[in-house]
This record gives C-alpha cells, structure tokens and sequence, in this order.
C-alpha cells in the first residue's frame, strides 16, 4: 500500500494535498483521475480518497472513508536525545524509531554537545517519511530543540531516566516497567553528560540508568532503548 500524509482531514469533504505529495501522485506515481489513495492524518486515522484532478502542485481529492484506530501501546515513549556531529546519524535513528515505535523526540543540547543547532523542520520530514514507509497512522511529535537545563528545569511526570557510562549496572531496563508508564530518556553526546548534569537530572528524580559495558554511539544507545522497550511490551504486556 502506498500511503500519503496530510493532517486536518475530514471525511465526506474535498481538498487539495499539499505540493509535495500532489508532485508524488501525479510525477512519480503517474496517478491519474478515478484512482483511489491512501491517506493518514498522522493522529490515528487511515482515510480513503478518489483522485479527481491530478496536478504537480496540488492533487484534488475527495475523502470517502475513515478508519480510526487506537493507539497499540498503553505507555509512551519520549526520548531527549543529543543530536550528533553528523545529521545523517541524528536522521538514521528518527527513521529506525519511527519504525519501530517511538512517541516523541526532543533534540537536546547538553555541555559537551557537538553540534548545537538542528532544524526540526528536516527532522520532521524524515519523521513523516518514516510513518509513511512503515504504514502507520501516529505521527510522533518533534519538540524543538532546547538546553539540557531548561529541559530539566520542566515539571516532569514521566518515568524518567538518564544515561550515561558509570550508571550502576543493576541499573538497567530489565528492572524497571515501562510496559504500563510515561517513559522518558536522555541520551547524552559522544562524550557522555558531565557530572554537574548527571547529578542535577539525579535530583530532578531521574533514575540512573546503565545499557551495558560497551561504549556506545549516541544514536545506537537511543536505539538500545527503543528496542528493548518495545521488546518487552511484545513480551511482557
């Protein structure tokens, strides 16, 4: 199923697909008028649609039918990750997550962060794209980027945890239920969170948390994460 994406849908009504995906149905697809598409609002919902104009810039649908469906997790999954030196890196782990299930992201810049500024508007393209090629109807939310001590200084009624190297190892996910919670981590830079940051999280009522012996890439450690979790809702829920 090619799947298409486009918020503030309504059923029963006619509208114009944004550019980018009119430029898909009409110049990469070759769709023409009377063929029928598959849309998502990002929120939970598949709709049908009849092509009836079909244009480069803007593609004339009308929307024939909904299908809503509930979220398949009963916790939440929000990782506030340090983007890496290298965008295509940050990038590969949205669209790995995405895939596989992820809630929300926030890029964090912390002391020892390489890189200090993202554009979020490319991190939700890859997001969008992702939803689209793994077919799901949730679309997750891409916060802007924000300091590590404006992030910490929030209320905070998640499960919440915080990476870093010398966590004690019985300190680690297998231990702790994120099958039935709010989750929320933070992934540190190459060189790890300092230890004025990992004390402050500490105080903030984040939990110490420990992803094995090996060294690990930012993006890899956020993808540990996202794996195990989802493993043990698959296993454990």
């Amino acid at each position: 199923m090619q799947l298409f994406y486009q918020p503030n849908l309504l059923v029963n009504t006619t509208q114009i697909l944004n550019e980018e995906e009119s430029r898909h149905c009409a110049q990469v697809l070759r769709l023409k008028s009377g063929d029928i598409i598959n849309i998502t609002n990002g929120n939970g919902s598949f709709f049908t649609a009849e092509l009836i104009d079909v244009n480069h810039k803007k593609c004339v649908i009308a929307i024939t039918q909904e299908t809503t469906y509930p979220k398949e997790n009963n916790y939440s999954l929000h990782l506030a990750i340090a983007p890496t030196k290298s965008m295509d890196r940050m990038e590969w782990f949205l669209e790995k997550a995405v895939e596989m299930g992820i809630d929300e992201i926030t890029p964090l810049i912390c002391a020892r962060s390489e890189r200090k500024e993202i554009k979020t508007e490319r991190l939700m393209k890859v997001a969008i794209s992702a939803m689209k090629q793994s077919l799901k109807c949730y679309l997750p939310k891409i916060n802007e980027v924000i300091l590590f001590n404006d992030f910490i200084a929030k209320p905070n009624l998640q499960q919440a945890f915080i990476c870093f190297g010398e966590a004690p190892a019985t300190s680690n996910l297998h231990e702790f239920n994120t099958s039935k919670n709010h989750n929320l981590f933070l992934v540190g830079p190459e060189g790890d969170f300092t230890p004025k940051e990992i004390t402050t999280a500490s105080q903030k009522g984040y939990k110490p948390l420990n992803l094995g012996s090996s060294r690990l890439r930012t993006e890899t450690a956020a993808m540990h994460i996202v794996s195990i979790v989802n493993f043990k809702k698959m296993n454990f829920s």
